[in-house]
């Protein structure tokens, strides 16, 4: 199928293109430059008079597929009637058309936005399987996930044993080959064994029980492997000692623990978190973002609180049984399984509350004091800080200071003297939220196929209406097109489309394997190729290896 859209005003870093008037060509899926004597042969035109024009938008950190998120749907149904908002509008013969959140509602929300890929950012390994069956239920937007290491007792053992960093290498790419990863990811290093064992707060340099290691020696191990692996994403690192007060000495130890490799810190607005004030709380923004902008190895994402109902997920197991007892409404899980598990915990953030309140200036803080827009990502590390159909409002927030204004006067202001935000004036433009949600999550992801408009690329194309309010444009685009396909206009999805799973391929000494298999059988109640998820059995369509 052959397309152009023409008179729009293009945003693409990726060409150091900010509000450049230029036509675009699509031909089976991807943007093409044709030759002059070949533009006539684009006769299908889509006229979007000073409409916005960016590549799909890419979210490297959501929680959308899982035992933790499946946990979390049947613990809090009442969550999902915030996703039915515009599911009404479309059409009756979609799969799913009134779903919630559900894999079907989660593609339809996102791609109505112009998100054309989304990153699951916690699977576990032994979950894998499974976690790849919903991905690959989600229509409309490619996915992806990181596999969890750090906590497992196959790799706690082998650093025991002192088996060594080639050995570690080759466990991690088999950890990535079996599971179907994109990346790796470390949650709270040590910390489920930690908590196993009684523990409360576990530092970088506290000691695992029984293994003699420490956090900081897991994470550094994990990120050489990951250096050394050459694997494109950076190692995606949940700090220790998540939301509590103080916490901001923890992250800055992490950022210095990296010694100058890459490093991606999730979620970071629950970390920045200082102890003065009577109440022991208040912003520790100046001191993370300064110690971002020192360090141009890391990356970050923020984790954005907005003031909505929610329910907390992760596989922290130590941080979500603290958490329990704040618990809104009061009712929570918390499971321990085989080298993880994760903890479930409603809650709903309150602009009047003095907590809640600081939280959400303390992340649109962190946005405003990192100073490259390419190292600072955007997400609600959903549904933590907020569901992901929070971003048009947040979006806003950091493009209209005025409208910032308006919010700052509507919350707790005990929370203002603990804040800097209100003598931050600096906006976002267009064009630096083209890199934030676009141009680097493709770079930082290895997704060279994607956010941008370039020549060879994936037609992945969103299209805004800038007449209206920042927040209602990027809440209903005005047309998506995934791999050339037109699937949403005005808002409304127009069809179901079936889409990719991304992977890497890695290579390992597989004489690795003849050592868990050996571990599986004397823990485990599954085979080695059971932990292994098949291409086979799912289609080896479905994947899209990078």
């Amino acid at each position: 199928m052959k397309f152009k859209i023409i008179n729009g005003r293009i945003f693409d870093p990726t060409q150091k293109l900010n509000n450049k008037k230029q036509d675009l060509f699509v031909k089976d899926g991807q943007i093409v430059k044709p030759s002059p004597s070949e533009v006539y042969e684009y006769k299908t035109t889509y006229d979007v008079e000073g409409m916005i024009v960016m590549a799909g938008a890419i979210d490297i950190h959501s929680h959308i597929a899982g035992g933790n998120v499946n946990n979390a749907r049947l613990l809090s149904p009442e969550i999902h009637t915030k996703f039915v908002e515009n599911s009404l509008n479309r059409k009756k013969n979609l799969p799913g058309f009134n779903s919630r959140w559900t894999a079907d509602g989660t593609g339809y929300r996102y791609i109505e936005m112009g998100f054309t890929t989304v990153v699951e950012p916690a699977i576990l390994p032994i979950n894998s399987f499974l976690a790849h069956l919903e991905l690959e239920r989600i229509p409309m937007i490619d996915k992806a996930g990181l596999a969890i290491l750090g906590n497992d007792s196959f790799l706690l053992e082998s650093l025991y044993k002192k088996k060594g960093q080639n050995f570690i290498n080759d466990y991690v790419a088999y950890t990535l080959e079996s599971t179907k990863c994109i990346g790796l990811k470390v949650i709270n290093a040590g910390g489920s064994e930690f908590f196993k064992n009684g523990g409360d707060v576990f530092n970088l340099d506290d000691v695992v029980p029984s293994y003699g290691v420490s956090s900081r020696e897991i994470l550094k191990t994990l990120n050489i492997a990951n250096e050394e692996l050459k694997i494109k994403h950076p190692l995606h690192v949940h700090c220790n000692n998540l939301g509590i007060p103080g916490n901001i000495d923890t992250i800055v130890e992490t950022i210095n623990s990296a010694e100058g490799r890459r490093m991606h810190l999730a979620h970071v607005q629950f970390y920045a978190y200082s102890k003065k004030g009577k109440k022991g709380f208040s912003s520790g923004s100046l001191d993370l973002a300064e110690a971002v902008n020192s360090n141009k190895n890391i990356t970050v994402d923020v984790g954005q609180v907005m003031f909505n109902p929610t329910v907390t997920i992760s596989s922290d197991i130590l941080r979500q049984f603290s958490a329990r007892k704040n618990a809104n409404p009061k009712k929570w899980v918390i499971s321990e399984v085989e080298d993880g598990g994760g903890g479930i915990v409603p809650y709903h953030y309150r602009e009047k509350n003095f907590v809640n309140a600081l939280q959400w200036l303390i992340g649109l803080e962190i946005f405003l004091l990192v100073k490259d827009p390419s190292r600072v990502f955007f997400t609600t590390d959903h549904p933590n800080g907020a569901p992901f159909t929070s971003y048009p409002e947040l979006f806003r927030l950091l493009m209209d200071y005025e409208f910032r204004l308006q919010k700052i006067h509507s919350i707790n202001k005990d929370s203002l003297d603990f804040s800097y935000l209100k003598d931050l004036k600096r906006t976002y433009s267009m064009y630096e939220i083209a890199i934030m949600t676009r141009a680097s999550p493709a770079e930082i992801l290895g997704l060279n196929d994607r956010g941008s408009l370039k020549e060879g690329c994936l037609a992945d194309i969103s299209i805004y209406d800038p007449k209206k309010t920042i927040d209602k444009m990027f809440r209903e685009a005005s047309y998506v097109f995934k791999d050339g396909d037109e699937v949403v206009r005005n808002g409304k999805v127009l069809k179901h489309k079936k889409t990719t799973t991304q992977c890497i391929n890695t290579t390992y000494d597989k004489s690795v394997l003849k050592e868990v298999d050996k571990w599986i059988k004397k823990y485990y109640s599954l085979e080695l190729d059971q932990f292994r998820v098949d291409k086979e059995f799912f289609n080896v369509n479905n994947f899209k290896s990078h």
